[in-house]
């Protein structure tokens, strides 16, 4: 009888310690949706002097904020005739990836081309994503717009990866807009741009963006009453 509820208790203690590691991943993104992503940025350069913020042309189609976990996808330019197959990882990887997570691809030298569209939006929608992140261009914004959904790109254009690229991979390092992304990296993004952060430094850096975020705030309200930055940056300082 001993045995029996000894070999019983190790699922549910494996189970337990998978529930704690989800219900800590969970709370770090979303902690990381309340704070500014300028605080991110700041807490990454101070604590392990990197800068995580990828290129001012990043930009989101439409106003937005999110976080959460990336999902990575690389295609290389090479011409082909094989038509919609050379490209097909790049949509098997939004069926297969969990509710929650950011979209990052990256097209080797393509800033002209839509990585993509209202089909792959709506589809990466439909399955739950927070938002993507292209580092080249993004088409169908009419459709985008009309679902609401949210897409950080490089440029916009009218064209097609297809017969043009090649997928090489999904949740391999990438280097998007100037910044490495790996599987499972925090992505945060809103009006001033996108930042990553390594998943291992991620608690680290929620911690000092909340603080960063609590100080800067404090000194609006000073500002406003002293009208003077000098005296707030030297009583807070944070500029």
């Amino acid at each position: 009888m001993k045995k029996k509820l000894c070999f019983a208790a190790v699922p549910v203690l494996a189970l337990a310690g998978w529930l704690a590691a989800q219900s800590s991943s969970e709370s770090l993104v979303e902690g990381f949706r309340n704070v500014e992503v300028a605080s991110a940025s700041d807490a990454m350069e101070q604590l392990y002097g990197v800068q995580a913020f990828m290129s001012h042309d990043m930009r989101p189609i439409a106003k937005t904020k999110f976080a959460g976990p990336a999902v990575t996808v690389l295609l290389r330019r090479e011409e082909n005739k094989e038509g919609a197959a050379s490209t097909q990882g790049m949509l098997d990887a939004i069926d297969a990836a969990p509710a929650g997570s950011v979209y990052v691809m990256v097209l080797e030298n393509g800033l002209d081309y839509a990585g993509m569209g209202g089909l792959m939006g709506t589809a990466m929608k439909a399955r739950g994503f927070v938002g993507a992140v292209i580092d080249g261009s993004v088409r169908d914004l009419p459709q985008l717009g009309k679902i609401q959904f949210p897409v950080y790109s490089r440029g916009v254009a009218p064209s097609t990866v297809v017969n043009h690229f090649r997928f090489v991979g999904v949740n391999i390092p990438v280097t998007c807009a100037g910044v490495k992304v790996n599987a499972g990296d925090i992505v945060t993004a809103d009006e001033d741009g996108v930042v990553v952060v390594p998943k291992e430094h991620a608690a680290d850096v929620l911690k000092k963006a909340q603080d960063l975020d609590y100080t800067e705030h404090s000194m609006i309200p000073f500002i406003e009453k002293f009208r003077s930055i000098k005296e707030a940056v030297a009583k807070f300082g944070r500029i």
